[in-house]
């Protein structure tokens, strides 16, 4: 029987169960990630040291914060090498230059007469049929890869006020003092110039641009370390390809390239107009000449046309060439004219035998490509009754 007693002396007693501690749940940051990850995480992070007092909780950091200075400082490195490239004249040459300023990570704008703008898509460029919407993009620089002929008319097509006032131009025409004195006297003083030639094109350089030349001529550029910079970032395009600098002044290139390129194509286009065609039995020196056809014949006239008119070396290399091929044919044909006059002279002057008579008088009949008569014989001795 129970006694009773008041509530409040009545004890209810309940078994106790232990107390888990639950581990504090990870930040939502750290998870979904792999071991690797969390070790290098946490070596940016801070290190905390907590002290508890009667009226909160202090904390201090002994760490700087996360923060990667080299990895910002290389990107932005990287973004200052990459430039805005504007081609005018976006034909043949421009998109075979074209391919490689894109493969490293510049942005390409293009202009051209003709609608190239699929190409231009294809290659990752932004084509403008207007020019006013080309210089409104203000370019870094300003690549003209028209051709000689036209270099001129195209240049004064664009409106150079919706430039920035220290655009670079660059022009990349195959003769040097031409191009040079109409940027100067064409362009406000504070554009900068460089004359540029790359010495190849899409069939020389087919299989890359490694050791093959590149000259320049830094005509004019600003005497402050942002556009000195922008050259040499430009330029540094053709040296990363393996191309061989060569820096020189725009009036020796063109004393050079009349008696290489000029020469060159002359050559080749007269060889193309012989019709030459290969042989069974070609050798190694005329299998040259075929490709020297095939190389120089790919590229336009007017690019040949323009190497005449617009250097004026080459009058003076064609004279030579001309004179070259009279002094050729004269040693021949004097060779030619001393073998006659043996055969005619000395062989008068011997009173050769009939047999020898026969062959002297045959014989400058036969360089003629004729059949000389067989000397009198009594077979052949025409008998004429009157």
């Amino acid at each position: 029987m129970l006694s009773s007693s008041t509530p409040s002396s009545l004890r209810l007693h309940q078994p106790t169960r232990p107390h888990r501690r639950r581990p504090p749940s990870p930040p939502a940051s750290h998870q979904f990630r792999s071991p690797a990850s969390s070790v290098a995480s946490r070596r940016h992070l801070p290190s905390v040291r907590t002290r508890r007092g009667g009226g909160g909780t202090i904390r201090a950091i002994d760490a700087a914060q996360p923060f990667d200075y080299e990895s910002r400082a290389a990107g932005l490195l990287e973004e200052r090498q990459r430039l805005k490239i504007a081609i005018v004249g976006f034909g043949n040459f421009g998109q075979f230059l074209a391919r490689t300023f894109a493969r490293q990570g510049h942005t390409l704008l293009a202009h051209s007469r003709s609608d190239y703008s699929s190409v231009a898509a294809s290659l990752g460029a932004s084509y403008f049929q207007d020019p006013h919407d080309l210089c409104e993009c203000h370019p870094d620089v300003v690549l003209l890869a028209t051709s000689i002929l036209s270099a001129e008319a195209v240049l004064r097509t664009l409106p150079l006020h919706r430039l920035r006032r220290n655009t670079l131009f660059v022009d990349v025409l195959s003769v040097k003092e031409f191009p040079k004195n109409l940027l100067l006297t064409s362009l406000p003083e504070d554009f900068d110039v460089i004359c540029t030639h790359p010495m190849f094109g899409p069939e020389s350089a087919r299989d890359g641009w490694d050791g093959l030349p590149f000259v320049f001529d830094r005509v004019r550029v600003g005497d402050c370390p942002a556009r000195r910079a922008r050259a040499d970032v430009f330029l540094n395009i053709f040296e990363r390809e393996g191309c061989r600098m060569v820096e020189m002044p725009c009036a020796d290139h063109d004393a050079h390239a009349a008696e290489t390129q000029f020469l060159t194509h002359t050559v080749g286009r007269m060889l193309a107009t012989l019709d030459l065609q290969p042989t069974p039995i070609d050798t190694k020196g005329y299998e040259t000449l075929l490709r020297l056809v095939d190389n120089t014949c790919s590229d336009s006239f007017d690019l040949y046309n323009g190497l005449f008119m617009y250097n004026k070396n080459s009058t003076e290399l064609l004279n030579r060439l001309e004179s070259a091929m009279d002094s050729v044919k004269k040693r021949l044909f004097d060779g030619l004219h001393e073998v006659l006059r043996k055969q005619l002279f000395e062989g008068k002057a011997s009173r050769p035998t009939n047999k020898n008579a026969g062959d002297v008088r045959r014989k400058p009949l036969l360089l003629e490509g004729k059949a000389s008569p067989s000397p009198p014989t009594p077979n052949n001795t025409a008998v004429h009754l009157k």
